[in-house]
Formats: structure tokens, C-alpha cells, sequence
């Protein structure tokens, strides 16, 4: 494997190129001089930045690192027979993006044999910087990261996200467990972006987060801060087919109490 540090600091770098990019582009997309089209539902949207960013991001990486695999959100898959692959949300959290937001983040995660082994998350509004490689630990731009240790839920703030109503998921849905769990804890916050609700745990803003509807590029970097933060990640089911059968990532206090909300999760056929 390859110096994890020099990796990292790539990751960051490429983070920090795309962050950038779609801060300056943002302006144009809220005066409405940006193009903005759907996916495969009506509420999923993508923007022209979306897709310069991760052009930009993946021509950086096929000059650094031409035989590693990449998926990214807007293009897909390429070398997929590479041990490593780059996993890429160009902005994370584009309705945040559009709606002149600053929750939108940059992300960009790297996978060595399927393990999550470098992330890097930049929210360019915000001036954020959060990075972690493996046995590295975690910092957001030069402080180290620790999750909380509340194992109570009348303690905590939890966070989630609704991809899974937004791609027109029928009940069960995540509106059950955000029903359940809401009135025990002190709150549930919602940023738009799961890289940055991953980050946020990592930082100790919150003490857990989950989600039903994610792809891997949505928190494969996320995962690597977490963990590195001292934090917990499963699916809803406590194993590791994360995202497909949900995610839920926690300071690790909390993970078993959460998991007894999800007892019986599968993910439903839509």
C-alpha cells in the first residue's frame, strides 16, 4: 500500500480543488445562470458544477494516479480491477448548493481491496477541512477529532437524512425511525449532506447519524473520519453491508442503543 499520509494529503488537496471550484460556481447556479436538471427522480438534482467538479477532481487523479480505480457520482465507474479506487461526491448536499446554502461539502474517499483507508470532507462555505486516513486519526483543519461519549439518548443530538423519501421510497421509511427517535433526544438535525453529518460526529456536534438510502461515494470518506475519531460504523443491522442496508455511525456509546431502533431492518424492495 501506498504512504497513507501522502494519500491523505492528496485527498485533501482534491477536496480542497473541488470545494473551491463549486463555491466560485455556486454565485451563477442561485442567479440562475447555472444549468440544473434531475436524475432519476424529480427531487434528485444535479447542476453543471456537480459534473465539472468531478471532471476537474478525476483528471488530477489519472495524472497522479493513472492505473487506480474511480467511481464517482456523476460518471460512474473506470478501472475497476485497481486495488484502490477513488470515491468522489463532487457536492454533497446539491439542494443545499442550489438553495444558496453553506452545508454542501466536497468529498472524496479512497477504498484499498473494498476497506475505506483515506477521506477527505471540505465545506467550502464554512472553511472546513476534516481529513483522516487510517491509524492517522482525525483533524478538521489542524485539530484533532474525538467523538463524544454520551450514552444516553436524552443527552444527545442525533442527525439524519431522507434520500430515501426523496427517491420515492413508500413506508417503511425513514420517517418511521425519525418519528421514533425524535422525541427521545434533544434534537435531530438535517445538513443535506452525509459526508458533513459524518464529519459533525467526528467533531462532537453530534452523537450519531443515520440513513437509508446512500451510495458509497456519499460516505466513504465520512466513514474513514469517524472511525478515526474514536466512532463506531455499521449498517442498520450491526453488520458491515453499509450503505445498501442502511447506515448508522455513532461515538460508539450509543450504537447498540440505536441499533435496538432498527431490530428487523431490510431494505425494502421499491
Amino acid at each position: 500500500m501506498d504512504n497513507l499520509l501522502s494519500l491523505r494529503d492528496f485527498a485533501v488537496s482534491l477536496a480542497r480543488l473541488g470545494g473551491d471550484y463549486a463555491l466560485r460556481a455556486q454565485e451563477d447556479i442561485v442567479a440562475g445562470r447555472g444549468q440544473i436538471s434531475t436524475k432519476a427522480s424529480k427531487l434528485d438534482m444535479v447542476t453543471e458544477a456537480d459534473r465539472a467538479v468531478e471532471d476537474l477532481i478525476t483528471a488530477k487523479i489519472r495524472e497522479t494516479f493513472p492505473d487506480h480505480g474511480i467511481y464517482g457520482e456523476e460518471r460512474g465507474k473506470s478501472n475497476t480491477e485497481s486495488p484502490y479506487c477513488w470515491c468522489l461526491d463532487p457536492i454533497d448536499g446539491t439542494a443545499s448548493y442550489i438553495h444558496n446554502q453553506q452545508t454542501f461539502t466536497c468529498s472524496v474517499g479512497l477504498y484499498y481491496h473494498g476497506q475505506e483507508i483515506v477521506g477527505a470532507v471540505y465545506a467550502p462555505a464554512l472553511r472546513e477541512m476534516f481529513y483522516a486516513s487510517q491509524g492517522g486519526g482525525s483533524w478538521c483543519n489542524g485539530r484533532r477529532l474525538h467523538c463524544t461519549d454520551h450514552a444516553l439518548l436524552e443527552n444527545s443530538m442525533l442527525a439524519t437524512g431522507f434520500s430515501c423519501v426523496r427517491q420515492g421510497w413508500k413506508r417503511p421509511n425513514n420517517l418511521d425511525y425519525f418519528c421514533r427517535l425524535t422525541p427521545l433526544v434533544r434534537g435531530v438535525r438535517r445538513l443535506g449532506s452525509a459526508a458533513l453529518d459524518c464529519c459533525y460526529l467526528a467533531l462532537g456536534r453530534t452523537d450519531a447519524y443515520w440513513e437509508l438510502n446512500l451510495q458509497p461515494y456519499d460516505c466513504a470518506a465520512g466513514v474513514v473520519i469517524v472511525r478515526e475519531a474514536g466512532g463506531m460504523v455499521t449498517d442498520l443491522r450491526g453488520g458491515q453491508d453499509y450503505p445498501y442496508q442502511g447506515i448508522l455511525a455513532t461515538n460508539g456509546a450509543l450504537h447498540e442503543t440505536m441499533l435496538g431502533f432498527f431490530q428487523g431492518y431490510s431494505r425494502p424492495e421499491q
